[in-house]
């Protein structure tokens, strides 16, 4: 089953320590496992472009759609047997510890 792991930015997390960020044995690891499709990271919110249509108009704004202290910074597409296993691979992110980490299973496929 496919997942998408949001890497997100938490005020509320442990204080960043770039000597303690092992994002590249994360990779290898879940790369060698097989299980990590596709992931990067994203540019700041202030990157960000908001596109809506509402009453038939194109509203495309600068900025994030909602005005938050945590934004998604990055992105992994795993490919897990179950949700257990997604968590495990989660749990070893360094975002896991710096940040927090979303996963959602991908809309299952007619």
């Amino acid at each position: 089953m496919r997942y998408i792991m949001f890497v997100c930015v938490d005020p509320a997390a442990e204080k960043y320590v770039p000597e303690e960020d092992n994002i590249e044995d994360w990779c290898a690891e879940m790369d060698r496992r097989k299980v990590r499709v596709l992931g990067n990271r994203l540019k700041g919110v202030e990157e960000a472009t908001t596109v809506r249509r509402r009453n038939g108009k194109l509203l495309v704004t600068d900025g994030p759609f909602a005005e938050t202290k945590e934004w998604i910074a990055g992105f992994d597409l795993l490919e897990c047997a179950d949700l257990d296993t997604a968590v495990e691979i989660a749990s070893k992110h360094p975002m896991a510890r710096f940040g927090k980490i979303e996963i959602r299973p991908f809309w299952p496929e007619e």
